[in-house]
């Protein structure tokens, strides 16, 4: 029978450790007469084959062979045997000159035979400890650390009791009466294959259906279905500037997205839901005119300058060189960020998604400042008036701002 050595709790597994600790001071193995371990070699070896000849009172009388014959109790049969029938039993002592026999036991013997490391048996939960649950293969008692239940943690063991599952042996020692099951590694065969026949089907492009598991500032985590967990990361949520994926999703939300790219078979999965939004780019050109002066929202500050979101989705670049009359040394300085600011649109790219601006009017005077207000005053009066009194009136009004601005 193949067996795994033994595992002290200071082994380097962490799963051992876990197994001992959830042992400490508990019996699985807590087995009438009929549950007995074999004592020496084989189970087989410790069985014997007989021949029901007859009944008498609560007993049923077997013959063993040339001069033998045993007795074994009714009770240990589902239905009383018909005469002839052929069953394997295992003895346990003599009384009156007949062997004590057990079918139970006999059971319990050969199930240790048929066990093996990495098999599939059903188990059926019996019992709750601290470290996990105490469950019944056949007749043998056996255990499930608690790490093992399910793919993910499981702090309600109890709701378990009577079920029956699906396990892999990850632990075989019969010296010490000992079954150790997995339920995580039959799902997670199970899930894995799922993934597979998944990942043939996803493509680049393709639109899917998902539940958000988990969120982070950086992005999303969704599930795509067959436990396969696509990232949807935050510049990828919305036409509009997320700066943390918890502002926009929250755990459980249902989401539509578009997967982006797969990587390294699968393990990596990006996906989007800006998407599926209307580009508001595709107008940019009808809603921001080169010319115009505007009002927006400073959403980032880089060494070249500042982005400002100037409609929802849209944003334009104020370089360095275009904020102030002074020369500007650091951004941070002279902007601040998420605060408004006007700007006259320079340039619009649509193509290239570009709009440049400037904090400047035509005059080079930063706008909404004093210079600019002069300036827009002086240009007033000079588009009212024609003809020879232009110099005039010109020197008239740079004087009358010059003192202006004294005041």
């Amino acid at each position: 029978m193949p067996t795994r050595p033994d595992r002290s709790p200071n082994s380097s597994d962490p799963l051992s450790r876990e197994v001992e600790a959830a042992l400490e001071g508990v019996n699985l193995q807590e087995l009438d007469e009929s549950g007995r371990m074999p004592r020496k070699g084989s189970a087989k070896s410790n069985l014997v084959k007989g021949t029901v000849v007859g009944t008498s009172g609560d007993d049923v009388i077997v013959e063993l062979g040339p001069r033998a014959q045993g007795v074994i109790k009714k009770t240990e049969f589902e239905e009383l045997p018909q005469i002839g029938a052929v069953f394997e039993f295992s003895m346990h002592g003599m009384e009156d000159g007949l062997h004590l026999l057990s079918r139970k036991e006999a059971k319990a013997l050969a199930a240790w035979d048929e066990l093996s490391l990495g098999a599939r048996v059903e188990a059926r939960v019996t019992g709750q400890n601290t470290g996990g649950l105490e469950l019944k293969v056949g007749p043998i008692s056996a255990f499930m650390p608690a790490s093992q239940v399910s793919l993910g943690r499981e702090d309600d063991l109890h709701r378990f009791l009577g079920n029956t599952f699906e396990c892999e042996v990850i632990e075989l020692d019969p010296s010490k009466k000992r079954i150790v099951l997995s339920r995580r590694k039959v799902l997670e065969s199970a899930r894995d294959e799922s993934r597979k026949q998944l990942m043939g089907a996803l493509t680049p492009g393709q639109l899917v259906t998902g539940k958000v598991t988990r969120v982070e500032s950086f992005g999303a985590f969704v599930d795509i279905g067959g436990g396969v967990e696509a990232l949807l990361h935050v510049s990828q949520i919305s036409r509009k500037r997320v700066e943390n994926a918890a502002d926009a999703l929250k755990t459980g939300d249902q989401v539509r997205a578009m997967i982006l790219e797969i990587k390294e078979g699968g393990k990596r999965i990006g996906i989007g839901t800006k998407q599926l939004e209307a580009d508001p780019w595709d107008e940019a050109s009808n809603r921001v005119g080169v010319g115009q002066v505007l009002t927006g929202k400073i959403v980032r500050l880089m060494e070249f300058g500042a982005f400002v979101e100037l409609l929802p989705g849209i944003e334009g670049l104020l370089h360095v060189s275009q904020i102030s009359k002074e020369r500007v040394r650091k951004v941070q300085d002279v902007l601040k960020l998420g605060s408004e600011v006007s700007v006259r649109v320079l340039n619009v790219d649509s193509k290239q998604k570009r709009i440049s601006l400037s904090r400047m009017d035509e005059r080079g005077a930063v706008i909404g400042s004093e210079d600019s207000v002069e300036g827009a005053v002086i240009q007033e009066m000079l588009d009212k008036q024609g003809g020879g009194k232009v110099q005039t009136n010109l020197g008239s009004l740079f004087k009358k701002a010059l003192e202006q601005k004294k005041k």
